[in-house]
Formats: C-alpha cells, structure tokens, sequence
C-alpha cells in the first residue's frame, strides 16, 4: 500500500510538470492552430540561462526569474519573427518551422554549454515522501493557472485575447491588435513552458533533457484536448500517476512506450479529447 501512495504522489508531481507543458501547447494551439514543437527547445534555452545565472551569483531564484523572463523573450520573438510570416498560409508551414527551430536551439544549446550534462539544482529539498520540490512543483503549477483563467476571464486584455484567438477579423474591426495579442499568447504560453522546464530538468541539464518530457506533455494536452486549457491540466495529472504506476509496477523503460499507447488510444476513441466536445466540421 506504501508502494502505491508513493507512486501516486510522485505521478503528482511529475504529472504537474507534464500539465504546465500541455497547458503551453494548448494556449499556442488555440490562437493560431500550430502545435508548437519547439516548446521543449524554448524552455531548454531558458533552463541553460537559468543555470549560468545560478552559477554566476549562487542564487537558485535568480537563475528561476531568468528562465522566465527568457521564456517570455524567446516566445515574443518566435510568434513575430518566424510564426507571423507564415501564419494564413499551410498549417504545415508553421509546423516545419518550429520543428526547424528545435533543431537549431537543440544545437545551439550544444555548442554554447556543451552536450556534457550539467549539475542542475531541484528548487528546494527533493528527498522523502513528496517532498518539499514536489510541493513545490504543484503549487507553481497551480498557481500559473489560476493566473492564466484569470487573465482570460477577469481582464480587457484576456478578452482581446480570446477574440484574437477565436473570431479575428471581427476583433480588427473592433479595434484590437491581432498581432499582438497573439504574440503575447505565444509569450505566456513559452513562460509556462518555461517553468515546466525548470521544474522538469534537475538533477542534470543536457541538450536533450526535455525530449521525453515533451511526448508526455503532448500527450498530456491530446488526452485533456487541444482546446481545453482545464483538460490540459487535468491531462497532465493523469498521464503522470498512470505514468508513474507503469514505471513502478512494469519497469521505467516502458514509460514512453505506454504513453505512445495512451496516446494512440485516446486518439482512436476520441480524436477531439476527454473533456472537449466534439464538434460538427462543414464541407
């Protein structure tokens, strides 16, 4: 039974990082239809800068304000120098391009701190049963959604925003910027990624640490639905406990091979997503 409990809360607290993830996805994915594959090199970006930062002053939070602060630059800057030019031509064009741009800050990432791994601290003691760093990592969690639905909800630049996302032509003849209510979307959603990296990486930072993590958010925010910010969240939690039970009870090898299952289940049975609802397309 201790077993289980210790699973459980573990899936928690991974499941928290993966949600934060598939919540950044989601958000990109309602304003302009693109799902962002360069998410994981965005945030690996951030981390690298949260690392020399740390290094630098010996401040672990320093280095956790810089990655989010670098998450919110490099958002900004992807929506208006590369995703802006292409957007209203073939969906796959945007594709291509952050496909292309994971690969190059993936390099990038390489050549500047090298493909050895990187000793890379947890935000507070990680040791024991849900520990005070799980804690931690659900409450940021938490709290960036709450921020993020009140944003939306409770703000005139939430609902420019939304009318950016969902009815466009009309929100420019009601006076609002399209432009750049989408790239501060792509801004907050590369913030949360950017979080989601910080509390993903320790103990180590390499190139490639955020690979995995990234097939688990994706599949965190197809299972939740693509247009549902809640069901990211909720996705997230529970491909993290399943993930968690899998690893526990089969081996950890073949976490990435369920989640591919999960994923092409949910897939199979319901294309739109467990807590979206399914709607009618016109030809």
């Amino acid at each position: 039974m201790n077993h289980f409990i210790d699973l459980t809360l573990n899936g928690l607290a991974a499941g928290a990082v993966y949600a934060a993830l598939a919540l950044s996805l989601v958000i990109i994915y309602q304003a302009t239809r693109v799902i962002n594959f360069a998410q994981p090199a965005l945030a690996l970006i951030a981390v690298y800068i949260a690392y020399t930062v740390t290094q630098a002053t010996g401040n672990y939070w320093l280095g956790f304000a810089a990655a989010l602060v670098t998450g919110l630059v490099l958002g900004a800057a992807t929506e208006r120098i590369l995703i802006r030019p292409v957007h209203g031509t073939s969906p796959l064009n945007a594709v291509i391009v952050t496909l292309g741009l994971l690969l190059v800050l993936q390099g990038a990432a390489g050549m500047i701190w090298s493909n050895e791994p990187h000793s890379f601290p947890y935000p507070l003691d990680f040791r024991g049963r849900f520990s005070p760093s799980d804690i931690f990592a659900l409450a940021s969690v938490g709290v960036a959604a709450l921020l993020l639905f009140g944003l939306y909800r409770a703000t005139p630049l939430g609902l420019r925003m939304r009318a950016a996302a969902f009815h466009p032509e009309a929100a420019r003849l009601t006076g609002v910027r399209v432009g750049l209510m989408l790239m501060t979307g792509w801004a907050i959603a590369s913030v949360i990624g950017a979080l989601a990296g910080m509390l993903a990486t320790p103990p180590f930072v390499y190139p490639n640490v955020l690979d995995a993590v990234f097939i688990f958010g994706i599949t965190a925010a197809v299972v939740g639905g693509l247009e549902n910010p809640f069901g990211a969240l909720v996705g997230g939690l529970l491909i993290g406990v399943s993930l968690s039970y899998v690893s526990g009870y089969a081996g950890p090898e073949l976490t990435t091979l369920a989640a591919l299952a999960i994923l092409v289940v949910v897939l199979s049975v319901r294309p739109d997503g467990l807590f979206t609802r399914p709607t009618a397309r016109k030809v």
